[in-house]
C-alpha cells in the first residue's frame, strides 16, 4: 500500500514478540549482593559528594564495590532530585512499516516502528522514525544508531541509523503547569514522582525495548549499539537518559548547562561570587527548578540548601560508567561554562579511578551560536561514534575548554580512587 503525504510510506508490517524488557538501572551481577536503602539521610557537604565512599562510609576498593556504589548513586539521586524510576513494564509489543522517507529531494529509506507498552493493565502505543543509514551494514546485528531527543544538532555519520524520540509526547516541558502531563503519566499516574528528565529515560528505555523485541533482522539496527543525544534542554534529558539506561553505549549531551552537566555546587558558588543575577539570563537554583517540569518536585525542598544533598552531577558521569561519554559544551554566560567544566573534571577523575578515562571526554569550545556543533569538537566527536558504535580505533582522550577552574578545592575530601580497571564496553 502507497500513501503521500511528506513522506512516502511503503507498509509492511512485521509483529513482534512481547518480551520482558531488561532492568534499565544499574544493578549487581549475580555473584553480588548490593544493600541499599530506601532513605538516605542529608548531608553538609559544601564540596563535591565522594564518589568513591558509600553513604555508611565504606570505601570502594573492588569492581563488585562500585557496581553496587553505582546502584546506591542512583538510587540517591531519585530520592532527591529526579523522581523514582520506574522498573521495566509488564508487557511491550512492536510492529515495523518499512518507509521511504522524502525530504529536500533526497530519499532515504528505514521505518516507523509502533509501540505497545503495558503497565499495571494501562496501555500506550507510541511510534519513532527509525532512518536506515545511506550505507547499510552487512552484519546480521544490523547498524549502530543513534537517538535524538526532537531533532538533530550533531552531525551524524552516513553509516550510522537516525531515530527521533518525542520526549515531549512522554512528559510534557511547557512549564511548571505541564507536570503530570503525557504518556509516561498516562502509564504511571499523574501524581507520579518523575520529573520530566527522569520520565523521558524511561521512555527512550521503551524504545530500546521495541528495537530488541523486533531484532535486526526486521529493523536494521543493533540495539546493542546505540547513542544519545539532544542540545539544551534535551541534553540535560539524554545526560539522565545515559546515566540511568545501561544499554546506551554512547551518551552525548550537547550544552546541557546547568541542570545537566553543570553541578550544583560549583553553580551556586558561582552565582555567590557574581553577586547579581542577569535578568533574562542566569537563574538560581530554585528558579531553574520552579520553572518546569525537569525535575521531581522532591528537588525543591533542596534548592536553597544544596550541600545537603547527597549528591551532585558528578555523579552522572559515575552512573554512565565505562560506557562512552563525550560533552560537548559552549562558553555562553547562562551555560555556566565554570560550573559545566569543573563538573565534568570531576567526571573525568572518576572516569580515570576506573581505570577508562579516554571514555569520557569534554569539550567546550565558545564563540557559536547556542546548539551549534563547532567544527573543532567533529574530530573527537567521531572518534567516539567509530569506537563505541563501530568497535573501531579508541576514543580521543579529549578535555578541551579555556576555563581554568582548581577541581581539587572540591574533591580534596574524596577517598583515593580504587585504580580499577573496568573492560571498556
Amino acid at each position: 500500500m502507497l500513501t503521500r503525504s511528506i513522506t512516502l510510506f511503503l507498509l509492511h508490517t512485521i509483529l513482534g514478540t512481547t518480551k520482558a524488557a531488561p532492568e534499565l538501572i544499574p544493578t549487581p551481577t549475580a555473584d553480588e549482593t548490593c544493600t541499599l536503602s530506601n532513605n538516605y539521610p542529608t548531608v553538609d557537604e559544601t564540596r563535591l559528594p565522594d564518589p568513591w565512599r558509600f553513604a555508611d562510609g565504606k570505601v570502594v576498593a573492588t569492581t563488585g564495590d562500585f557496581t553496587c556504589r553505582q546502584a546506591e548513586i542512583s538510587k540517591i539521586l531519585q530520592q532527591y532530585e529526579f523522581g523514582d524510576f520506574p522498573p521495566a513494564p509488564d508487557s511491550v509489543k512492536a510492529t515495523w512499516a518499512n518507509t521511504t522517507f522524502v525530504t529536500s529531494n533526497t530519499t532515504t529509506s528505514g521505518g516507523t516502528m509502533t509501540v505497545t507498552v503495558e503497565v499495571n493493565n494501562r496501555t500506550n502505543t507510541f511510534s519513532v522514525n527509525v532512518t536506515h543509514p545511506s550505507t547499510r551494514s552487512s552484519s546480521t546485528h544490523g547498524s549502530p544508531a543513534i537517538i535524538a531527543y526532537g531533532g538533530w544538532s550533531i552531525p551524524v555519520p552516513a553509516d550510522v541509523g537516525r531515530i527521533i524520540f518525542a520526549n515531549d509526547a512522554c512528559a510534557a516541558q511547557t512549564g511548571s503547569g505541564s507536570r503530570g502531563n503525557g504518556w509516561f503519566f498516562h502509564l504511571h499516574g499523574r501524581s507520579h514522582s518523575a520529573g520530566s528528565l527522569l520520565a523521558w529515560a524511561w521512555c527512550v528505555g521503551r524504545v530500546i525495548d521495541g528495537l530488541e523485541v523486533l531484532g535486526a533482522s526486521t529493523t536494521g539496527i543493533n540495539p546493542s549499539r546505540l547513542g544519545v543525544t539532544g542540545c539544551s534542554r534535551n541534553a540535560k534529558g539524554a545526560m539522565v537518559a545515559g546515566a540511568f539506561d545501561k544499554r546506551i553505549i554512547l551518551t552525548i549531551p550537547q550544552e546541557s548547562g546547568v541542570g545537566g552537566v553543570a553541578c550544583w555546587r560549583m553553580y551556586e558558588n558561582e552565582l555567590r561570587r557574581s553577586r547579581q543575577i542577569e535578568p533574562g539570563r542566569r537563574q538560581r537554583i530554585s528558579e531553574l527548578a520552579s520553572s518546569n517540569t525537569w525535575f521531581s518536585a522532591r528537588f525543591n525542598n533542596f534548592t536553597t540548601s544544596i550541600q545537603k544533598m547527597p549528591a551532585d552531577h558528578h555523579f552522572l558521569p559515575a552512573l554512565v560508567a565505562p560506557r562512552g561519554l563525550f560533552v560537548v559544551e559552549n562558553n555562553i554566560d547562562w551555560l555556566a561554562p565554570r560550573s559545566t567544566t569543573g563538573c565534568m573534571k570531576a567526571g573525568r577523575a572518576i572516569y580515570n579511578g576506573l581505570g577508562v578515562k579516554s571514555n569520557m571526554g569534554f569539550a567546550l569550545h565558545g564563540g557559536h551560536n547556542h546548539c551549534l556543533f563547532p567544527a573543532e569538537s567533529e574530530p573527537a566527536l567521531l572518534s567516539f561514534i567509530n569506537h563505541f558504535l563501530f568497535g573501531k580505533g579508541a576514543p580521543d582522550d579529549v578535555e578541551v575548554t579555556p576555563v581554568s577552574i582548581n577541581t581539587a578545592d572540591w574533591m580534596y575530601r574524596w577517598a583515593a580512587a580504587p585504580n580499577l580497571s573496568l573492560s571498556s564496553p
